[in-house]
């Protein structure tokens, strides 16, 4: 039998290879070669899945990675930064998905809930991490200006490749702070 994670696995898969529309029963269910018996197993319906789907994307995109920087709590916020930026920048398909995530946001308001949760989250992460640098900038608008500087490097087309989105990380850092925290 196909686990809950795997048809959450499988949805973010279509989510970010095809966009939502894809997210169906039928393609979820041909993708994984089981029948609609095992979804109904796991979810009560779409909209079971896509609150499923919706929460499994800010698990695994949002508090993983938190929880993660946060296994080492006495690190220096410093350290703490450049291992969250080294944890973003080493999926390679999370571009894909966010986009995916942020389109459909703009179509259903669950979806957009959802993201605007993710984006408290993940900024406010990123504030506290700021209020711990030496920097002569306001660790908020920091704060802010590194993850717009994530956000507008996935919506540009072509993407910005992710060893020049580190090299602009390694930039802002440095002319902010006068340091190198990325390496």
């Amino acid at each position: 039998m196909v686990t809950r994670t795997e048809w959450l696995e499988a949805g973010l898969e279509l989510l970010a290879a095809e966009g939502a529309p894809a997210v169906t029963i039928e393609r979820l269910t041909g993708k994984l070669g089981v029948t609609k018996g095992s979804y109904y197993h796991h979810f009560k319906g779409a909209a079971g899945f896509r609150t499923a789907l919706l929460a499994y994307f800010e698990a695994q995109f949002t508090t993983r990675l938190i929880d993660t920087v946060e296994s080492a709590p006495d690190a220096e916020p410093r350290a703490k930064l450049q291992h969250l930026m080294k944890l973003v920048l080493a999926d390679p398909d999370s571009a894909e998905l966010e986009i995916a995530v942020r389109a459909w946001a703009l179509q259903d308001s669950e979806v957009r809930a959802a993201q605007e949760r993710v984006d408290r989250a993940r900024t406010e992460y990123l504030k506290g991490l700021c209020r711990g640098l030496t920097t002569d900038v306001d660790p908020d608008r920091f704060a802010e200006l590194l993850y717009l500087i994530l956000i507008g490097a996935e919506q540009v087309l072509p993407s910005v490749r992710k060893d020049d989105l580190r090299e602009i990380y390694a930039m802002t850092l440095r002319l902010a702070t006068g340091e190198t925290l990325i390496d």
